[in-house]
């Protein structure tokens, strides 16, 4: 009880050590992650973040600096000075979406949605209260607060408060990016985003009518707005009247510029067929290869400057089997788009099937500079195997086995394959047991993704440093399944109680994976 108490102690007096003042509200908050883990987290995360969903939109560059330009005019206001950057998600769910330290993104598919630049602004302007007002950071307290004295007991323990808080590396992009803001949080980014609204010259009115559209949206059940901006900025009626409160105090006026807006989204109001011909065709490719080749080569027809289109087509002869076609696609998504990781990783995969090792390599490599997958890591692994490195092919597929995709459990089964035969004790599990009569039983248990066969296990005494000594090899014959166990008598006899078990040990010293 005193340790706990002590540990009590400790936490509460971090949190006393970490009251700060909101730089929008005003009030006194704790703020146990520094402006300094902001930055760094947002700057890391941003990146990784904008490749999980699609990467950058980069057919219209002109496009992608208004967003900047509109951002910029709203950042210049805002309470909080940060490094703030704007892109535009090439992504066709509509959302938007801010990380900490003003690292903010908006989706190609909500910029089709609206209808003024002061609806853009409405948007961006709540994003950057997100981030100044550090609500993001605010959610990641929230976790640290809820592990209570086992968080204390870590951060006693390494002795580096809470600033230093691990944090995975593209998996806390994808929580932040995806986390649900609270109500309070909500409706004080859409208060304070209209009074940015209005210091940067915007009708803060915009704001209002958007979030009517955004209830009207939600109220019929739209799944592309429930899937996109409403899974993580909820609306709601209360929201709009507290909109309508706010603007009541606010001078009316300020800019709409409808047809500017209108006029800059001209080229992805046009395109917008390419894109939904292209969401069509990600959604048949594993079982209608031909028809997703179709759909890719519809868009492409629409709108040739999109590297996401050619990306589908090489998917899509991929998936046909005609790997050259695949390449030749693959060859012109990268030139449009070089900054994308995904055209990189599935290039790098035909260029393997072709045997072009050091091409593939290269590709898979550079896919993992712009985002770590288990993928890239999984076929790495296998170039490096079939080369006859064994050390590199194990540190690929260790990576890759954290990941609870297809990549990943892949991942697992070759590494549990590789290292059954220097350490099968690792991945066949043994357990002793006493029979009526006193005779020492082992069981095995296969852990592993594969069936192994004729698993050999040293029995006998255990010494002080936890060796067998005095032992007796057991060669069992037959199969073991994965997940499945098999007991065997090891014929050590007159054992009176299980408390002599302590003597004795049994480890799987030889198996072999079932080709």
């Amino acid at each position: 009880m005193k340790a706990v108490s002590l540990l009590i102690l400790i936490l509460m007096s971090a949190l006393l050590g970490a009251c700060a003042t909101n730089p929008v509200t005003g009030e006194s908050e704790l703020a146990l992650v520094s402006e300094t883990s902001e930055l760094e987290i947002g700057r890391k995360q941003y990146a990784p973040s904008r490749q999980m969903q699609g990467g950058d939109y980069t057919a219209d560059p002109k496009l992608s600096a208004y967003v900047q330009s509109v951002g910029n005019r709203l950042a210049a206001v805002s309470d909080r000075k940060l490094p703030y950057e704007f892109v535009i998600v090439n992504d066709s769910s509509p959302n938007a979406w801010a990380l900490p330290g003003g690292k903010i993104a908006v989706n190609r598919g909500l910029l089709v949605e609206l209808d003024s630049e002061a609806e853009l602004a409405a948007v961006l302007g709540h994003e950057i209260v997100h981030a100044a007002a550090r609500h993001s950071a605010q959610g990641m307290e929230r976790g640290m607060l809820l592990q209570g004295v086992l968080a204390a007991v870590g951060v006693a323990a390494r002795n580096t408060g809470y600033g230093d808080l691990a944090v995975g590396a593209a998996g806390l992009g994808a929580n932040l990016v995806n986390q649900r803001y609270s109500r309070e949080a909500e409706l004080e980014s859409d208060h304070f985003g209209m009074i940015y609204m209005q210091r940067a010259g915007y009708d803060p009115q915009a704001a209002i009518g958007l979030q009517e559209t955004f209830v009207r949206l939600s109220e019929n059940k739209d799944q592309s707005w429930l899937a996109g901006l409403f899974a993580s900025h909820p609306p709601s009626r209360e929201r709009v009247e507290k909109n309508r409160e706010s603007a009541a105090g606010m001078d009316r006026g300020g800019k709409l510029g409808r047809p500017e807006y209108q006029r800059m989204i001209a080229q992805l109001k046009r395109s917008k067929p390419a894109y939904e011909a292209y969401d069509e065709g990600v959604k048949a490719l594993d079982k209608q290869p031909a028809k997703a080749l179709k759909l890719a080569d519809k868009a492409i027809s629409i709108e040739s400057g999109e590297g996401l289109f050619y990306g589908l087509r090489g998917d899509a002869y991929y998936n046909l089997k005609e790997l050259n076609k695949a390449r030749t696609a693959y060859d012109q998504a990268i030139r449009l788009n070089p900054g994308f990781f995904r055209p990189y990783l599935t290039r790098g995969v035909v260029r393997a099937q072709q045997g072009d090792e050091p091409g593939a390599r290269s590709d898979l490599q550079k896919s993992l500079q712009l985002l770590p997958t288990a993928d890239a890591h999984y076929y790495l692994g296998r170039i490096a195997q079939i080369g006859g490195d064994q050390r590199t092919a194990l540190a690929h597929y260790q990576v890759a086995s954290g990941s609870n995709s297809v990549a990943g459990k892949a991942a697992s089964r070759e590494m549990a394959s590789l290292q059954l035969s220097n350490d099968p004790g690792r991945y066949l599990e043994t357990d002793l047991g006493v029979d009526r009569s006193g005779n020492l039983l082992v069981r095995i248990s296969n852990n592993t993704g594969l069936a192994v066969r004729d698993p050999v296990v040293l029995v006998g005494r255990r010494d002080a440093s936890g060796n067998i000594y005095r032992g007796r090899e057991h060669k069992l014959k037959g199969i073991l399944r994965p997940g499945r166990s098999l007991h065997f008598e090891s014929g050590i006899r007159g054992l009176n109680s299980r408390d002599q078990l302590r003597e004795f040990d049994a480890r799987v010293v030889r198996a072999f994976p079932v080709e």
